[in-house]
């Protein structure tokens, strides 16, 4: 026969109305305030223009774009300057052929040094030897293909960025580039997959 122990019956059903009780307390009252996020991300995408290409992973919420200062003085919309002349925009990738120079590049992290050609960006020229490097938007507007060149000095005296929207002239003295827009032009040494 089975032996009921009163005590622990009653200790069981004791416990089990409280667990009860609690659950259905009111409690302190208390709500969350309300989640801005949105909106504060709405706003400061409304002070940035739109491009016509998708960023992932964008440091520049809303879309990038240039920044008012990369426009230069005088020029209107549709590329021309006041006195009706159109804009020149010069690239390195727009070198014809056979002027191209070629330059000795150490990738220290791929164990490999190559040639790159001055109008080609490090990124593609990489790609190219088969290197996995770290990329996103490849126009010079994120971080993702950031590396640091350990050559020593300003990493504008080994490269010509074209575009590059990111890098404070602070972080270019240290050496930071981005791949995806730096063009060589001098032989160096370059970590990838380095952001300042």
């Amino acid at each position: 026969m089975v032996e009921i122990n009163l005590v622990g019956l009653g200790l069981g059903v004791t416990l089990t109305l409280l667990a009860v009780a609690l659950h259905y307390a009111r409690g302190t009252g208390w709500t969350p305030t309300a989640d801005i996020s949105q909106e504060v991300l709405e706003r400061r995408a409304s002070a940035v223009p739109e491009t016509d290409f998708p960023e992932p992973m964008n440091r520049s919420i809303g879309g990038g774009g240039a920044a008012p200062a990369a426009v230069p003085a005088g020029e209107g919309e549709e590329g021309e300057l006041e006195d009706g002349e159109s804009a020149e925009e010069t690239s390195p990738a727009d070198i014809p052929d056979d002027e191209v120079e070629y330059f000795e590049v150490e990738f220290t992290k791929q164990g490999a040094t190559i040639e790159v050609p001055n109008n080609e960006p490090l990124l593609d020229s990489g790609e190219d030897e088969g290197f996995d490097l770290p990329y996103a938007c490849r126009q010079g507007q994120c971080v993702s293909c950031a590396g640091q060149i350990t050559s020593g000095g300003n990493s504008e005296d080994y490269v010509v960025h074209d575009n590059q929207q990111m890098l404070d002239d602070g972080e270019l003295g240290e050496g930071y580039t981005l791949t995806c827009v730096a063009y060589p032009r001098a032989d160096f040494t370059i970590e990838t997959g380095e952001a300042p």
